[in-house]
């Protein structure tokens, strides 16, 4: 089974500074029929303003993906930890028993355009953790790079949490295929352009829940860029 959920359909919030499309109840936003899928709980299209930011606030218990598309993003945390995140890179911060941090667009002419994804830890009351890596073009050119995972593998980024992150660009005749678990949950959401997602018609900021399924495939797309989640159902 394949659902699509257009781009409009999301929650979305305007603070001024901060313009944000929610793909599940968040803040402000509550749908009871969108409250996340399997164990993703949380994507935040957010874009901030030039000079703005997200003050000091706490997260606790959540494995939290930042996901640059374009501008920059301050980070600084309890854990010592201050870091600018680049389109390209994939960071991960493990809230575990209580972390501290703030984001913030530093630069004064552009907007940061990015994703914040938060994913339900299979383990509680951890030591919080920080990780941070850059995935090329090259590498998610006509294919999906696993980015982020339960072992770490393939260089991706570590997730205390029963998911696996993918990230791809598609363009012209470039294929991509993943297999399957058909007792699990997959999650699509198109990043920018457009793709087909086993045959259905994709728009930026769409999205695909397949479940029951064995197989994905992604084509027809035009400058897409497409994150695949697959998560515990």
């Amino acid at each position: 089974m394949l659902q699509v959920r257009k781009s409009q359909e999301r929650g979305y919030a305007d603070h001024g500074w901060l313009r944000s499309f929610h793909s599940f109840s968040f803040a402000g936003y509550y749908d009871p029929a969108h409250m996340g899928f399997g164990n993703l709980r949380v994507i935040n299209e957010d874009r901030v303003a030039a000079g703005a930011g997200f003050g000091t606030h706490g997260h606790k218990d959540m494995e939290i993906i930042s996901y640059v598309l374009s501008g920059e993003l301050a980070h600084k945390d309890s854990m010592g930890n201050v870091e600018s995140i680049p389109p390209g890179d994939v960071q991960r911060m493990s809230a575990g028993r209580g972390v501290m941090h703030s984001e913030f667009n530093h630069k004064a002419d552009q907007t940061t355009h990015f994703l914040q994804i938060w994913i339900e830890p299979n383990v509680r009351g951890i030591a919080p953790g920080y990780e941070q890596k850059n995935f090329t073009e090259a590498e998610k050119r006509g294919r999906l790079r696993l980015v982020a995972s339960p072992d770490g593998a393939d260089g991706s980024v570590l997730l205390h949490a029963d998911a696996h992150l993918y990230a791809g660009l598609l363009d012209g005749d470039e294929k991509a295929q993943l297999a399957l678990d058909p007792k699990r949950k997959s999650y699509v959401h198109l990043v920018r352009g457009e793709l087909e997602v086993n045959g259905q018609k994709l728009g930026g900021g769409d999205a695909a829940m397949l479940e029951g399924e064995s197989q994905l495939t992604l084509g027809g797309g035009k400058d897409a860029e497409v994150l695949v989640f697959d998560l515990a159902a």
